[in-house]
């Protein structure tokens, strides 16, 4: 979330709430009174309403300006500002070209000939766009390049403009994919293996059965400093499941932070039915304080519980209709699910306007067969700005024994 604003959302239950947190009834009541929200979509787009990074805003912002009828040329005028305020509307320019928006695409095309940030803006219409609505811009390139104080990084569209990129300063290393499991594990067992090989050999465990040998070496796959684990531990000591929970009651109780806290991740991971109501309590506290970053992980959890775990549903649909960050609403949906699914066909529905990939996704396989669903999820498929993974789910959901319904 960008600084340059002090940011103070909007109540979730209003227009302007809902769009600020990228809530898909937040789309279906500003295409109700597209005057009034015009500017609050405009405003979506000028501030970064996104709780952290890994949020997604654009396609939502794209969406709106294109199914109310709204004029690129704000979006356009952004381009003018700082980088962050560039690239947001760089972002939601591409789409609206992708859409058919004439201004849209020729706005970026005039800004790589005249921006600042040019060469961000050209890297990345070069890999959302068809080739042949940038690759003419080739000249413009090369004689703009060498004002830059560096080189660019990336080799698209550089190398097929014949601009010179920077080399990156790393060799690549050969994969580990060949060796046995057997192998992998005295690799990281031994103290004289470098730590990326050591990451390299964690990747391709991760891709196998659990490798039961890994438990005793956990302890020692800590970074040098030791003040956290080697990337990819996480996920290899989470396949090994239950087996890893004798091991994680030691690991529970080390002076080291990083590795007690996973040996208590794996213990609340597999918990038994005693552990439901400390998980209930962590989710109330996390909502009376406001905590925005976690919750997924504590829904996630008392997911398992199923029904036994009706207590926390309140909390979840609180979560679900007031957190800013809209990566985690996927997980209170899943988790809601699986205890409770009374009233969720609604959820379900304004769910395929949300801006999260993940959460159209679930809504596409999960929302009751009806012609306003069925007509939203056709409209995603044939959205030339939607991803291609939930276009491929959309055809996947309207295919049906007696043939396509549209």
């Amino acid at each position: 979330m960008s600084d340059e604003y002090e940011m103070s959302y909007a109540r979730p239950d209003s227009v302007e709430g809902l769009l600020q947190r990228g809530r898909g009834l937040g789309a279906v009541r500003a295409l109700q009174d597209p005057r009034r929200s015009a500017v609050l979509v405009y405003d979506g787009i000028r501030r970064d309403w996104r709780w952290d990074q890994t949020d997604e805003r654009s396609l939502y912002l794209a969406r709106l300006v294109h199914d109310l009828d709204l004029s690129p040329t704000p979006i356009v005028d952004q381009l003018a500002g700082d980088e962050e305020a560039c690239l947001r509307a760089c972002e939601v320019l591409e789409l609206l070209a992708l859409a058919g928006s004439v201004e849209a695409r020729e706005g970026l095309r005039a800004y790589v000939r005249q921006g600042e940030h040019w060469v961000r803006v050209l890297e990345s219409i070069s890999a959302g766009w068809p080739a042949e609505w940038w690759e003419d811009l080739g000249d413009v390139a090369r004689a703009r390049i060498g004002a830059e104080a560096e080189l660019p990084w990336f080799s698209e569209p550089w190398t097929r403009f014949g601009v010179e990129v920077q080399s990156h300063p790393f060799v690549p290393r050969p994969s580990l994919a060949g060796l046995s499991t057997a192998e992998l594990l005295a690799l990281l067992a031994d103290t004289r293996t470098e730590d990326a090989t050591k990451v390299d050999a964690l990747r391709a465990l991760n891709g196998r059965e659990p490798a039961e040998g890994l438990i005793p070496l956990v302890p020692s796959l800590g970074t040098s400093d030791g003040r956290r684990p080697l990337p990819l531990l996480g996920r290899a000591v989470e396949c090994l499941g239950t087996l890893a929970v004798p091991a994680a009651h030691g690991w529970a109780q080390e002076d080291r932070p990083w590795l007690a806290q996973l040996g208590a991740d794996v213990l609340v991971d597999h918990a038994g039915p005693e552990a439901l109501p400390g998980l209930v309590d962590e989710l109330v506290e996390q909502w009376t304080a406001r905590t925005w970053c976690g919750p997924d992980r504590t829904a996630r959890r008392l997911a398992r519980f199923g029904p036994d775990a009706s207590g926390a549903v309140p909390y979840l649909r609180r979560f679900w209709l007031g957190t800013p960050h809209s990566y985690e609403r996927a997980a209170y949906l899943e988790t809601l699910a699986a205890i409770d699914r009374d009233g969720l066909e609604y959820v379900y529905t304004e769910s395929l306007w949300d801006c999260e990939e993940t959460t159209r996704l679930l809504a596409i396989t999960s929302a009751p067969t009806s012609p306003e669903t069925l007509g939203r999820i056709a409209v995603l498929r044939d959205d030339p700005m939607e991803t291609t993974e939930v276009r491929a789910a959309a055809r996947a959901r309207l295919v049906t024994p007696i043939g396509r319904l549209s």
